[in-house]
């Protein structure tokens, strides 16, 4: 009788046991499930949210478009009526405003070019308060295709800021949509000569440059291109100089040979 309940009993164990790996397999199942579930989750969330951060830094409110017609270089010192003030593109003269800070007004027709080149200008009434005009030049670093001035001109807002084709404006320079428009459009690969130099150029003022001017000179650059682009023609042209056929002393005869020629 006793043989019986044991086997009766290692039935039932084993029964138990059973029921019990069962049971703990669908628990790691589920966990597992559970654990893949929330990662498939988290990093479609995650991307979701990457994919949102990079549509609300390139949603920009308030921003204007404008199409660029002609674009060629006007004599120095020839004025260009532009159409938007500050301008967003247009005839320029040869050489472009060097980016960087100012605390005077700049040309117009220098700082078009150096839109033409992907640069931002950040343009403030000359009133602004002193606190937010620092801040906006806190906004340049060097090397950054940014310039900062005030404007002497229109505009319909304390702060507008314009690349080639588009402005945007803000009355303070903590504004979001300014930041983004920086961010977004500084060194611009849509205008017409993506990553030509920004610095190289004129680093004087719109009233400095008129004096120039009056003087009958301005030394400033005359050609587009990246940078170090002049300096590279400027090498060419001594290897082409280094190149050029030269006299020697035997090609003609001295003044004492033809002396004694003659003798």
């Amino acid at each position: 009788m006793a043989k019986k309940k044991t086997a009766e009993e290692r039935r039932r164990r084993a029964a138990e046991l059973k029921a019990q790996r069962l049971k703990e397999e669908r628990r790691r199942k589920i966990l597992a499930t559970t654990g893949i579930t929330a990662a498939v989750v988290l990093v479609v969330g995650l991307l979701g949210f990457l994919v949102f951060m990079e549509f609300r830094s390139r949603t920009i409110s308030g921003v204007e478009e404008y199409e660029v017609g002609s674009y060629a270089h006007v004599d120095t010192g020839q004025t260009v009526n532009y159409e938007q003030s500050p301008p967003v593109g247009g005839d320029h003269w040869n050489a472009w405003q060097n980016c960087n800070v100012y605390s005077e007004p700049v040309t117009n027709e220098f700082a078009v070019h150096s839109l033409e080149h992907g640069a931002v200008w950040i343009t403030y009434q000359p009133d602004l308060p002193e606190e937010e005009v620092q801040a906006l030049n806190d906004m340049y670093s060097a090397g950054d295709y940014l310039v900062v001035s005030p404007y002497e001109g229109e505009m319909e807002a304390p702060i507008v800021a314009s690349s080639w084709g588009r402005q945007v404006t803000a009355e303070t320079a903590d504004d979001e949509n300014l930041q983004r428009f920086v961010r977004l459009y500084e060194r611009g690969t849509d205008v017409p000569e993506p990553g030509a130099a920004c610095s190289g150029g004129v680093a004087e003022n719109a009233e400095e440059v008129t004096a120039m001017l009056g003087n009958g000179g301005l030394d400033a650059p005359t050609m587009d291109g990246p940078a170090n682009g002049d300096a590279g023609a400027e090498e060419e042209a001594a290897g082409e100089a280094s190149d050029a056929p030269s006299e020697s002393a035997g090609d003609e005869p001295s003044a004492e040979e033809s002396a004694e020629e003659q003798n």
